[in-house]
């Protein structure tokens, strides 16, 4: 039976809290995260004990940034029980001990053990210079007789020299370890605040009063909306070569920073928007009026301010016995075991049965098994007990997509860790293989390049956003592009990179090119001579784009002489070929037009 609750939300503290309730502390655990575009709706549990009466209970642990409208508290149990919320605050904790993370202290430890040694090293080059100074200081020869003999004079100069030199060299070897140890400190203090930039100082708490007419345990589950999470899509689009599909990976930029890192949390991704303003817009009259531009201005940047974009257990698999033609005349036990024992395959690599049964049934896939009379003819005599073949889920088995009314979700079925860094972390959402119809794309007269480009139709169907895309053609990362996913088109153009391999040159022909004059007027006639070449090893289909100049004045007269079979927009001036080139092949196409204008005037030819 589930409990019923009653829910009385205040946002101050004006219910009065009986003489004898207590006050507890109860940490909450985060469960799931559903990431929308910009925000995020967590949901978290707790357990708390609740005494008969009135009760003051604090639920910690929860992101200092929350929308207070969307909060949500529930008790979901088994009791018969009613729990009423009197009042909810919430407040953010700034009292909170500093949590260091394991990787932190072993680079701090890591730190001073470097620390030491460069003390250390340190005495010793403090040690070895001040006796090199002695050594200097002494080495003149002193005393009663006035003269050394030439042996003793030789024994002094050779132990001065040979002390001499000991020291500089471990001097010298000690200033290099000196030098590599404090570069070493360097990289560690780096490596140290790279981790110590979460948003992890503070941390949000509910102080909740409420009524209980029953002591008890109870659970509870908390929910609302934070600003500080959202997610960007983010692209890859692989060709391997021009006769086979788009192989399209779809990705998430995921950040996060509510101040509690999310540990092991059931993620999901929406591509909605939470908190916006959901009422339709109402066209009114539209009255013109004279306007000061100045003015406008003043007030459209008047009061703007920067913004801050915000492991499952593994269960054993159960036995798997391959009883195969040949172990029917097995006798003994041993025989018939071992008889029956299957070799096991995994993503087409052999693995023992103990890594066999550690597989966690939810990653697996698909799983065949073959006899052993079938399997020996694959994998030969090591399978005559049968074969287990295995294939693993690869990422985008764990998403489900949820194609809502408003909205599309991604359902990950792995469970995410996810720091509050505020960093983008990438989730692997689906891998699509799209059909596609590949053409190279060319305006020589603004870029000689030609770009390989992908029709897509019907691409509708994979919930596509709007966002970045690397291109990776032939194996080769070529660079970024965009995906238009706001296209009102049929056909989705992905602009896949440029292929020096087709090569297309425009060049003016200046023994068809002119100069008259005629009267008052001066006509310019200009030809160019467009030239494509195909050096790739199979036909490819190619776009040539030209285009001649449009008059809107009627002293300057435009006339398209020559465009070789082109398809013309005689509103845009637009040439378009299309072209199919075999290997090697060569193809030309001429423009050519007339301007005619006043001598007297200069126009932008």
């Amino acid at each position: 039976m589930k409990r019923t609750l009653i829910v009385l939300i205040s946002f101050s503290l004006s219910a009065a809290v009986h003489a004898g309730g207590d006050k507890n502390i109860v940490t909450s655990v985060l469960k799931s995260a559903m990431v929308y575009r910009t925000g995020a709706e967590l949901t978290h549990a707790a357990k708390a004990s609740l005494n008969q009466g009135n009760n003051e209970l604090v639920i910690d642990n929860i992101s200092n940034r929350i929308d207070i409208n969307s909060l949500q508290i529930g008790s979901p149990g088994s009791a018969g029980s009613n729990v009423t919320i009197l009042s909810v605050e919430f407040s953010t904790n700034f009292l909170r001990p500093e949590h260091k993370l394991p990787i932190v202290r072993k680079l701090e430890d890591s730190l001073d053990a470097v620390n030491d040694e460069i003390t250390r090293v340190q005495v010793v080059l403090k040690t070895d210079q001040e006796l090199l100074d002695l050594l200097k200081a002494n080495k003149e020869i002193r005393g009663d007789q006035t003269g050394v003999s030439v042996v003793e004079l030789t024994k002094m100069m050779e132990y001065y020299k040979t002390k001499t030199l000991e020291l500089q060299n471990e001097i010298s070897r000690y200033k290099e370890k000196e030098t590599k140890l404090k570069a070493i400190t360097v990289k560690l203090n780096q490596q140290i605040k790279e981790e110590e930039q979460k948003n992890n100082k503070t941390i949000g708490k509910l102080l909740l009063q409420l009524y209980c007419p029953l002591a008890g345990q109870y659970d509870f589950t908390v929910s609302y909306v934070t600003p500080a999470a959202g997610w960007n899509p983010s692209y890859d689009l692989r060709v391997e070569s021009i006769n086979k599909p788009v192989s399209l990976a779809y990705k998430a930029k995921l950040m996060q920073s509510t101040g509690i890192d999310w540990e092991n949390v059931k993620l999901a991704l929406s591509t909605s928007v939470p908190s916006q303003h959901n009422n339709a817009p109402d066209v009114k009259a539209w009255f013109l009026a004279y306007v000061n531009p100045v003015n406008d201005m003043e007030r459209a940047l008047r009061g703007r301010v920067a913004g801050v974009a915000a492991a499952p257990a593994t269960a054993e698999l159960s036995e798997v016995i391959v009883m195969g033609y040949g172990s029917a005349n097995r006798d003994s036990k041993e025989e018939k075991e071992q008889a029956a024992e299957p070799v096991y395959i995994v993503n087409g690599m052999p693995v023992s049965k103990t890594e066999f049964k550690k597989i966690d049934k939810k990653a697996i896939k698909s799983m065949e098994v073959l006899k052993d009379a079938q399997a020996s003819a694959i994998y030969g005599s090591r399978a005559s007990g049968g074969a287990v073949i295995v294939t693993l889920k690869e990422m985008g088995d764990y998403v489900s997509i949820k194609d809502n009314q408003l909205n599309v979700v991604f359902d990950i079925e792995l469970p995410y860790d996810v720091p509050s860094n505020g960093k983008e972390q990438n989730v692997n959402l689906k891998d699509f293989k799209i059909p596609a119809q590949y053409k190279y794309y060319s305006v020589p007269r603004l870029d000689k390049d030609a770009y390989l480009l992908g029709e897509i139709v019907d691409w509708e169907a994979l919930n596509l956003l709007p966002g970045e895309a690397n291109i990776i053609f032939e194996g080769t990362y070529i660079g970024k592009t965009t995906i238009d996913a706001g296209s009102v088109q049929d056909t989705l153009n992905l602009t896949l990179g440029r292929d020096k391999r087709v090569v297309v040159n425009r060049e003016k022909l200046n023994d068809f090119s002119s100069v008259k004059f005629l009267g008052t007027n001066k006509k310019q006639t200009f030809t160019y001579e467009i030239t494509v070449r195909n050096n790739k090893k199979e036909a490819v289909q190619v776009e040539l784009q030209d285009q001649y100049p449009l008059s809107s004045n009627k002293d300057i007269e435009v006339e398209l002489l020559q465009h070789d079979g082109a398809s013309v927009n005689e509103e845009t001036g637009i040439l378009t070929w299309n072209a199919k080139l075999a290997p090697g092949e060569i193809k030309k196409y001429r423009i050519s037009y007339s301007v005619k204008y006043p001598k007297d005037r200069i126009i932008n030819l």
